[in-house]
């Protein structure tokens, strides 16, 4: 039951991302009360649906990059197409945190 509740503190920080701004996986631990659990952030959301209504893909790792798995019918990642669509921009497949960290 508390990894139900561990799970449901840190899909409600995820939720607070706002549009056009990425967090990584440790700042979502530690705003979720998790310090140090960012590989715990990494599980929850890799359970998540990639059509859930959890912004998901506002998540990256502490380097500004995106995960390498869920890719689309035409091999585009799906996490990046999000991304992009939302106006993050990528240099060398990595997003500037100084610009768009929340």
């Amino acid at each position: 039951m508390q990894n139900i509740e561990l799970a449901r503190q840190i899909l409600a920080v995820v939720d607070l991302i706002p549009y056009g701004r990425v967090a990584s996986y440790g700042q979502v631990a530690r705003l979720a009360g998790l310090p140090r659990h960012a590989r715990m952030v990494a599980k929850v959301l890799q359970h998540t649906d990639d059509n859930s209504e959890i912004p998901w893909h506002r998540v990256v790792n502490a380097q500004g990059q995106i995960r390498t798995t869920g890719v689309n019918a035409k091999g585009e990642n799906i996490q990046k197409l999000m991304l992009l669509e939302e106006g993050v921009t990528f240099k060398n497949n990595r997003i500037a945190l100084k610009y768009f960290e929340w």
